[in-house]
Formats: structure tokens, sequence, C-alpha cells
């Protein structure tokens, strides 16, 4: 635990695949797709990788010319990269813009994470793909992108880091080892002692319940009384009359 950190330093799909970085097993196909997966870095792509921010999250209608538009408020833009579909031609909703300068590159890091763009809170941060040893993009099954709805979480990313492990040192070996039996039986005789507990409260106050209506009854005035014995009169002629 002593190299733990909340931001990966190298990519692990099955830590990728876990809160806190310390699962010992994958818990659903993606994770196991990842690890087997062999995945070499586009040769294509060109550019300093250390001078280059991933911009995601971004709407469809967004164009090149907006990009530059706002991220050269933080320095000089050597290149813009819009993927797009190689069929179609359409943004994919990401990007990837390089930076002359280092500074201009964190200080965009800092201050356009969140940033909306043409209505959409965009993500950024630093490309992973060159930078990252062991990065297996998200269509392999790694990432650290993910939705709450798939189940598919991801973490030790910027959106998403590590949540700090809880170490709990001796609490699994003494609850299953030695003088695990008495522990069980002292719980279960809390639970019976709730138990009953519960059921004479529940009996208790089924028996004062007419105490209560009777209690309520009695404390009623003179006048309450007078008009209910008029209304029963009143009934009773109506009922002669019929």
């Amino acid at each position: 635990m002593n190299d733990w950190a909340p931001i990966a330093k190298e990519y692990d799909p099955l830590k990728a695949g876990s809160i806190d970085g310390t699962d010992e097993e994958p818990h659903d196909r993606a994770i196991w797709r990842a690890m087997l997966a062999r995945y070499v870095p586009n040769k294509g792509v060109t550019g300093d990788p250390h001078l280059t921010l991933f911009v995601a999250r971004l709407n469809l209608q967004t164009t090149e010319e907006k990009l530059k538009e706002v991220f050269s408020r933080y320095g000089d833009i050597r290149k813009i990269r819009l993927v797009r579909d190689l069929v179609t031609g359409f943004s994919k909703g990401y990007a990837f813009i390089e930076y002359k300068e280092e500074r201009a590159l964190l200080k965009a890091h800092r201050d356009a994470n969140r940033l909306v763009i043409d209505q959409h809170e965009v993500f950024v941060d630093f490309e992973l793909e060159r930078t990252l040893k062991g990065w297996i993009p998200r269509r392999l099954g790694g990432g650290f992108g993910g939705k709450k709805e798939s189940g598919q979480l991801r973490f030790g990313g910027r959106d998403r880091p590590f949540r700090k492990p809880i170490n709990l040192p001796n609490m699994k070996s003494d609850f299953y080892g030695e003088g695990s039996a008495e522990k069980r039986n002292w719980s279960r005789e809390g639970t019976r002692d709730w138990r009953t507990r519960d059921r004479d409260h529940e009996r208790s106050r089924d028996k004062r319940w007419p105490e209560r209506e009777r209690s309520w009854a009695w404390g009623e005035s003179e006048r309450e009384r007078d008009s209910k014995e008029e209304r029963s009169r009143g009934r009773e002629r109506k009922d002669r009359e019929r």
C-alpha cells in the first residue's frame, strides 16, 4: 500500500475495474477482455504526446475552429485533431490538442476541465495512449470511462480517481478464525433480544389501544355528548315517520 496513489501511474485493467485499486479478481467480462488484449498505440499519430491534451464529451456539432478559439486562450497551439468517423465524417465527440509549450498545456489542463463548449461540459486530461504504460482503450475493455448504468465503472483517472483503501488488518482473520462461533452466537442472541423486545412492544401497544379509545371517550365534553344524543333522537324520529 506504500505505492498507492489516487491516479494510476501504470495502467492495469484489474485495478481500473476496482474502486480503490485493490481488487484481485475481475468482476466483469470487459476487464477479462482488456487483460487478454494486446494493444499497440497507433503509429500514425504524430506530435509530442507530453504536450498533447485529450478533450472529450464534446458536442457533435463542435468544430476545429471552435476548439482553436477556446483553447488558444491558454497558449499557442501547434495542432488540433478532432476525431471523426471514417465513413460518415461526423465527429466522435473527442479531440487531441497539441501545444507548443508545457506551460500552456498545464494551464489548459488545470482551467479547461469542465468548461462548457456549445452547451456541453467537456472533460480535459493529458493524452494517455502514448504516455501511460500498459494503456488499453475502452473499446477493448479498458479506459477510464464508463457509465454507472452499465456497471463497468473505471477508476484511476482524473475524472474518477481511486478511493483510499480502508485497511482493517486483523478483521477478516479474527472473524472467520478462532472464536468465530462465539461471535456468531453473540450476534444471534443480540438479534433475538431485539426481536423479542419488538414483539413485546407491539403487544403492549395493542393492549393500550382500547384503553386510549376509552380514555378519549371519557374525556369528551358534556356538550359533545348532548349533541350526539340529539342526533341519535333525530334519527329515531325520522325512522318512525317513515
